[in-house]
């Protein structure tokens, strides 16, 4: 069968990917298509277009880029009618990718969807539109079942495919190989994850690397977005020696004593690697983002741990709140009572619990498999 796939994002890229993989154990003779990264094109599916084409966040860089967003869009449409594919598969990135699941409905191709846009956070008036355009939706957070639940429209929950990604580079640490393969000292390291994208790095990585300053007994280290080299890193580094790595995020953290983390996947994936952290975002000016927050964000907390858990398991340093003395504030409370960060930790066990068995894009892809053959013997 035939596989039109579409994901935004470095994360997105990641998990199509190993779906990909799993679809083609299932259907050996499945083509793949569509926009993507490197990890989808090394998992065998032909990629027109990189995701660093596609990355526009914010009302600014989207107004600038209008017309290369037009342009991505028409060649996408026409794209997916050339190549007539059994399905259309969304993952995440809603703004470019709900657009075509209401392009593909119009044009009579199937559409799922893989891995929720966070709408049960903000624009919970986008559901109606995935109800309209999307045949099936498939989930990888426990509580995203009940909130589509409110509007009458089942899903399929498969699990976290942020499990099978990690157990598949987890390792027990090793510090003296790490330590000497990337020269740095002996100290106990402090992880900065500031984001994927250039608007959300520039902003957070200055106050991120001013806070750890205050903690000498430590070492920091940056973990590298896959579409930026060192030259843009450099300017926000004001002549320090910080280390930045690509394409190690988790061996980082697996080595990790402590982590400021940019809200988003990274708050997650720092959780299930056991290391403490403290999460921060700030990008829509405070002006702005205060008399529309109810308005626009529906849940009382921002990173995934905490909606999971359902309570504040690591503290969020949002907007007005993230200042560099809220966030050498949170990394003593971590550093310096052990109690606090106990509670932490087993607040990490309680949600593992909650996310489930690995295995989640094995049991995605034998769902759409399977619901597409079903489809073609009706036929």
């Amino acid at each position: 069968m035939k596989y039109y796939v579409l994901a935004g994002e470095a994360s997105g890229d990641l998990h199509a990917s190993n779906l990909i993989k799993e679809i083609s154990l299932i259907d050996p003779k499945a083509e793949f298509r569509g926009f993507g990264g490197e990890l989808m094109e090394q998992a065998g599916m032909t990629v027109l277009k990189h995701y660093r084409q596609l990355a526009f966040m914010g009302l600014v860089p989207v107004i600038m880029n209008i017309r290369t967003i037009q342009k991505n869009f028409r060649f996408c449409e026409h794209d997916l009618l050339q190549f007539n594919p059994d399905v259309l598969i969304l993952v995440d990135y809603p703004g470019f990718n709900l657009r075509m699941a209401k392009f593909a409905k119009e044009h009579g191709i199937r559409t799922f969807y893989y891995i929720s846009p966070k709408i049960w956070a903000w624009k919970e008036a986008r559901v109606h539109r995935v109800k309209a355009y999307v045949d099936d939706m498939f989930t990888i957070l426990p509580f995203e079942t009940e909130f589509y639940r409110k509007y009458n429209y089942p899903v399929n929950y498969v699990g976290n495919p942020l499990l099978d990604a990690i157990l598949q580079k987890k390792t027990k640490p090793d510090f003296p190989r790490f330590f000497a393969e990337n020269n740095l000292s002996e100290k106990p390291i402090l992880a900065l994850l500031p984001g994927s994208r250039k608007g959300e790095i520039s902003v957070l990585l200055p106050t991120m690397l001013e806070a750890a300053a205050h903690f000498p007994e430590f070492q920091c280290i940056i973990a590298g977005a896959p579409n930026m080299g060192i030259e843009f890193y450099q300017p926000f580094m004001k002549g320090s020696k910080v280390p930045v790595l690509w394409g190690k995020t988790y061996e980082i953290l697996i080595h990790s004593r402590v982590a400021i983390v940019s809200s988003g996947t990274a708050t997650l994936e720092t959780a299930i690697l056991n290391v403490p952290q403290v999460v921060v975002y700030q990008l829509t000016p405070n002006w702005l983002f205060t008399p529309l927050k109810k308005f626009f964000l529906k849940t009382k907390w921002v990173s995934l741990v905490n909606i999971i858990l359902k309570k504040e398991a690591v503290a969020e340093l949002i907007q007005s709140d993230f200042t560099l003395k809220n966030v050498i504030s949170e990394l003593n409370k971590i550093v310096h009572d052990p109690e606090n960060e106990k509670h932490m930790l087993d607040d990490y066990r309680e949600m593992m619990i909650l996310l489930g068995e690995s295995g989640a894009s094995k049991r995605a892809a034998g769902l759409m498999v399977g619901k597409l053959k079903a489809i073609k013997s009706i036929r």
